[in-house]
């Protein structure tokens, strides 16, 4: 085989592995969320600026939760794009994830932010408007 197919193999090899994993989506798995710590969200503003956030998470029924405080909150009030956001959570990344307010699950975010994380016992005096329910675009 010569040198010229061999590198076309190697090429055509490549982008058959970098298209397979570029177009395969994540599959959204909540419970296997539930040892992960931190989550990222992405933020635009109308002029264009974009933001990841970091927030803490915590599953509760199968289901993804975060709680902001005024700066981030401020963040989703300004998001174009709003109620979505992208999202990085357990190494995948979601294009497009609704935020749903979920007021019937502030005590419960609360508590479980407070066994999870032990710096919650300060965080917890700061106010938080949102408490949000993450919903993926192909999970209804």
């Amino acid at each position: 085989m010569s040198i010229f197919r061999k590198f076309a193999f190697g090429v055509l090899g490549v982008a058959v592995l970098f298209l397979s994993t570029a177009t395969a989506h994540a599959a959204w798995d909540p419970a296997s969320y539930a040892d992960d710590e931190i989550l990222e969200f992405y933020t635009e503003t109308e002029d264009g600026d974009g933001h990841w956030s970091k927030v803490w998470l915590v599953v509760i029924d199968d289901q993804v939760y975060i709680r902001l405080g005024n700066r981030a909150g401020g963040r989703i009030d300004g998001n174009v794009h709003k109620p979505h956001v992208k999202i990085r959570i357990g190494g995948e990344e979601f294009d497009k994830v609704r935020l749903d307010e979920a007021p019937d699950k502030v005590e419960a975010v609360a508590e479980q932010m407070g066994e999870k994380y032990w710096s919650d016992m300060f965080i917890s005096f700061v106010a938080h408007p949102y408490t949000l329910r993450l919903v993926p675009r192909d999970v209804q």
